[in-house]
């Protein structure tokens, strides 16, 4: 099959072009609509269709897309846009009767004589100007918006990167970003009127930073139903630029180099009322009318979008109104974004959260006090206009000469009278003086109309000096609820601003810091601003400064009570903080806002009676023997106690001695365990610090051996150099020479009365043997004897047997 070459995709090989006319001709097959084949006398060469390559991921796709598919979007998105206009018809126009009742213009009636009473009671003028005269205060102090919160574990790096993060932003909002005050001013201003405002956080290439401004509501376009601009499908941004912003973004290459024409002159109802309270007109006005619409889509032609993929995708679209010409077309997601989530530029700002997108300002809710209090005012202002210049009818033949002219005191006139009396021939109209009805039912919408606005001022006769602080407490909560309840929305939106701006500081900003920060180096910019959050210095939870105030002196009432489990220095730095005093930490220094020293400027700064601290990785052998030294220093110790408050330095030395031989016994027990122990501060679950509480045990019980042995060496050193105790040793030597001669001797004695004794138990030994012998042989011879006796006994027994009888 035969066909043309599209040019574009299919470029020509080199060398068929020098083909001469009547040459064989060139035959082309297309097997594959992405390759072709083409036959030259035989020759084959195949072409292979080569796929669009993707292009930056932050072009402009308005230079890209074809201009039908580029019409085709915007002439859909202008239609929605129209819609999202109309469906707020009706809240455009309660915004355009409630500036009428600012009163900023000055109104000359007619109605019902010229000259009649045009004042406007300031009811919601008076509650616009106190809302952002105090919320200015609260979110932009002297010092700066921000303030940092480190999220997780707090080291001293972090700590440090969040003091350097602070100042940073602090720097940019107040000295870089000189158009943040006066925009977050506007805003203020705006959105208690009218319940909703907005602020656009974006990078601005002409600047080369990031900017933040404010946008009113109106030209902020949300479609029906939405109430959340992360979940909404469509914001649009009206603006108004001159030809020469637009020129320059265009040269900067932001937004596509077209011819703009004209500008068209159109304005809302919303500019128009309120170019008419201002006293503005727009003869001048030679801005395009843009919109910027941060939609979700579905182009095709985009490379960067993944395939066969149905999914709207988040992009930028900016075009002149009128006209619908495009100046730019971008991607609105990070380019390592897997998920394609929309980039959030705007922050919503809401007084009262309503039914709808938009919320509730004073228009809406006090907007019938004030035109009715207008009204009430009218009336008694031109009540008293009748009644001290009354008017009334006179006879056609009355005369009074000169009676263009003003009687003035004291001046008498000539009259011409017809007949009768003056009396007769002038009838005035009976003119009522002000209503004191109508004064005191001005006196209640009013009171009702502050009250329920939050403006009201709490009477002093509600008050009693003798009240406790916390009944005080009370009855400012109460009367400042409404209103702490608008500071803390706030406060979250203000936290989500911050949020923007951290986020471009980080990314489009350089690595190193403009100026040399108090702690650490220039080079810690970027990473510094990802291990914080920032979040606003204004407290969600007290309105203003006196209620804040109030809530330090109740604490400090209980301080008094127990001042031993409260920290009154952090308590004393927090109220003078409060109370706006600078530097706080000058004032009233806290141990954390110390420094490491060396041991001789810590023991100079508590002879002067300053705190000191003590940290974990100082050498606390070395601060413990200068501090020891210094204690037993006998010029020091005589100075010290003629200071009257001699006490407190020697209780704040011994206090700082034990801070460091508590850090130098943790660096002993880590040293016996082999590794690092967790910071006091960090909680550890049951079962560490179970297992870790034995391997203390351990560690402890030789850590005390280790101190045993070691002290004993001390005393045994100590004793061998001191002299007294050598002459004591020696008096004991000698003592103990003499006891062991008085032993030598008591052991003679001993001996000798021993051997003595020996001699004398054999003596008696000697003498209980002879006695024994002797009185056996006694025993023996009186055996002898008795037995001789008894033999002679017997014998003459037979004797006197063998007798004949007579």
């Amino acid at each position: 099959m035969a066909t043309n070459i599209d040019k574009a995709l299919y470029p020509a090989p080199q060398g068929l072009d020098a083909l001469a006319e009547g040459e064989a001709p060139i035959e082309i097959e297309i097997v594959d609509p992405e390759e072709v084949n083409i036959g030259v006398d035989g020759l084959e060469i195949s072409l292979t269709k080569e796929e669009p390559g993707q292009g930056e991921f932050d072009e402009n796709l308005a230079d890209v897309l074809s201009q039908g598919e580029i019409q085709e979007i915007v002439s859909q998105l202008s239609s929605d846009i129209d819609n999202d206009k109309a469906s707020r018809k009706e809240w455009e126009k309660t915004y355009t009767e409630g500036l009428k009742l600012l009163g900023l213009q000055m109104e000359d009636r007619t109605e019902p004589w010229d000259g009649a009473c045009g004042v406007f009671h300031p009811m919601i003028t008076e509650a616009v100007v106190r809302f952002q005269a105090e919320t200015i205060t609260e979110t932009f102090p002297a010092q700066g918006p921000v303030r940092t919160k480190i999220i997780g574990k707090e080291t001293v790096e972090v700590k440090d990167a969040a003091i350097r993060v602070k100042d940073d932003m602090n720097f940019e909002l107040t000295e870089v970003m000189k158009e943040f005050r006066p925009e977050h001013e506007r805003m203020l201003w705006s959105l208690p009127a009218t319940g909703s405002a907005f602020k656009k956080v974006y990078f601005d290439p002409g600047l080369g930073r990031q900017v933040s401004m404010f946008v009113p509501a109106e030209d902020v376009l949300l479609p029906y139903g939405t109430t959340d601009l992360d979940t909404c499908h469509r914001v649009t941004h009206l603006m108004r630029k001159t030809k020469d912003d637009i020129v320059r973004l265009q040269e900067a290459g932001f937004y596509c180099d077209v011819d703009l024409g004209e500008p068209a002159k159109n304005k809302d109802d919303i500019q128009q009322a309120k170019d008419k309270e201002t006293g503005f007109s727009d003869i001048n006005d030679d801005r395009f009318a843009l919109a910027e619409s941060h939609v979700s889509l579905v182009i095709k032609g985009d490379s960067y979008r993944p395939d066969d993929s149905e999914i709207a995708l988040p992009y930028v679209i900016t075009f002149i109104k009128g006209t619908d010409t495009v100046l730019a077309i971008r991607r609105n997601w990070k380019e390592d974004d897997d998920y394609h989530q929309k980039r959030q530029h705007f922050v919503h700002y809401q007084y009262i959260p309503g039914f709808g997108a938009y919320g509730f300002g004073l228009f809406h809710l006090i907007g019938g006090f004030a035109k009715s209090a207008t009204s009430l005012m009218r009336q008694l202002v031109d009540a008293g206009t009748l009644s001290n210049l009354p008017g009334g009818l006179k006879s056609r033949g009355l005369r009074i000469k000169g009676d263009d002219t003003p009687i003035a005191p004291g001046e008498f006139r000539d009259v011409d009278i017809g007949s009768g009396n003056i009396r007769d021939n002038i009838l005035p109209l009976p003119y009522k003086e002000p209503s004191n009805v109508l004064y005191q039912l001005l006196g209640t919408i009013v009171d009702e109309g502050r009250r329920f606005a939050a403006t009201a001022d709490m009477k002093v006769s509600d008050m009693s000096a003798q009240a406790p602080v916390g009944t005080t407490l009370a009855l400012l909560e109460r009367q400042l609820k409404v209103l702490t309840a608008v500071q803390a929305r706030v406060h979250y939106a203000l936290k989500q601003e911050l949020g923007l701006l951290k986020g471009l500081i980080r990314d489009y900003t350089d690595v190193d810091y403009e100026y040399t920060p108090e702690y650490g180096t220039k080079r810690a910019k970027q990473s510094d601003y990802d291990l914080v959050d920032v979040i606003p210095v204004s407290d969600p939870n007290a309105s203003t400064m006196s209620q804040r105030v109030v809530q330090y002196q109740a604490v400090i009432q209980m301080a008094q009570m127990a001042p031993d489990i409260y920290d009154l220095p952090q308590l004393h730095r927090s109220m003078l903080e409060v109370l706006g005093v600078k530097n706080a930490e000058k004032l009233v220094p806290l141990p954390d806002d110390m420094k490491p020293t060396d041991p001789v400027s810590e023991n100079m700064a508590i002879l002067r009676g300053k705190p000191v601290k003590a940290f974990l990785y100082q050498d606390h052998q070395a601060h413990i023997q200068v501090h020891m030294s210094a204690m037993q220093d006998p010029m020091l110790m005589q100075l010290m106690g003629q200071n009257p408050k001699a006490q407190m330095m020697m209780a704040a030395m011994q206090a700082h001695i034990a801070d460091h031989t508590a850090f130098l016994y943790r660096q002993k027990v880590e040293q016996q365990l082999g590794f690092a122990l967790p910071p006091e501060e960090d909680k550890l679950p049951p079962q560490i610090e179970t297992a870790m509480s034995t391997m203390m045990a351990k560690a402890a019980q030789q850590v005390l051996q280790q101190n045993q042995a070691m002290a004993a060496q001390q005393q045994a050193q100590q004793q061998a150099q001191d002299p007294v105790l050598q002459m004591q040793q020696q008096e004991l030597q000698i003592r103990a020479q003499e006891v062991a001669i008085k032993d030598k001797k008591v052991q003679a004695d001993a001996a000798a009365r021993a051997d003595e004794l020996a001699l004398k138990e054999k003596q008696l030994q000697i003498d209980a043997a002879f006695k024994a012998d002797k009185l056996e042989a006694e025993q023996e011879r009186d055996g002898v004897r008795m037995g001789i006796d008894i033999a002679r006994s017997r014998q003459q027994s037979r004797a006197k047997a063998q007798q004949p009888r007579r």
